[in-house]
């Protein structure tokens, strides 16, 4: 069986927002990317192993709705919570220009970030139930009457949540070890490679050994 057996993956990320409605110090739990990444090695697989895992559905919900509880759980009851949403990732390190930010909320985008991609795909192709909590820190530069994004600005309303998401982070660490759910990902290779066992070289093997068992 193409399964790896490996623990779920939590992310934790700031984000700026594309939507009026998710404000700074908002949280958000994306169900749907965007990868606008360039430079980034986003498979282990390649030469001598081809693999194409399904990204139709690229967060577990199951690990979704356990970091939800946890953020009810641990949280005060003013803590807005966006359920759903399209994290467009991009290369950085720079922040956006106006026209990009405008283009991506044309495409329905609801947050910007640069760390949840290629992670999501590595983590799919790793069979690992991935979920991400996104903490918006800023509205991007699109905005017509908000301060355009800077670094301080990011700093200052990530780091007001910081304490808040190690809350979340350890009530669902918890919660996951207690009820141990099962998740689509941790069979995500089973029809996703084709390249055939006898056909992989013995060194790619070894080298993949941690996936393709």
């Amino acid at each position: 069986m193409w399964k790896t057996g490996a623990l779920p993956l939590l992310s934790f990320s700031a984000v700026g927002s594309l939507r009026e409605d998710m404000a700074p110090l908002n949280f958000v739990l994306p169900d749907q990317y965007i990868d606008l990444t360039k430079r980034r090695d986003s498979t282990f697989f390649g030469e001598g192993v081809v693999a194409h895992v399904s990204m139709a559905q690229p967060v577990c919900s199951v690990t979704c709705e356990v970091l939800s509880r946890a953020v009810r759980t641990v949280l005060p009851v003013d803590v807005r919570l966006h359920q759903g949403g399209t994290y467009v990732c991009i290369e950085g390190p720079q922040f956006s220009s106006q026209a990009e930010s405008n283009w991506y909320r044309s495409m329905g985008a609801s947050i910007i970030g640069m760390t949840n991609m290629p992670e999501a795909k590595l983590a799919r192709e790793a069979q690992m139930a991935y979920a991400s909590l996104a903490m918006v820190t800023d509205y991007d530069c699109w905005h017509p009457r908000e301060a355009h994004v800077t670094a301080d600005m990011a700093i200052a309303n990530l780091m007001t949540n910081a304490e808040r998401a190690k809350l979340v982070a350890a009530e669902a660490i918890r919660v996951l070890g207690a009820e141990k759910p099962d998740s689509p990902a941790h069979n995500a290779l089973q029809s996703a490679v084709v390249t055939p066992a006898e056909a992989i070289p013995e060194t790619l093997k070894r080298q993949l050994a941690v996936l393709l068992r």
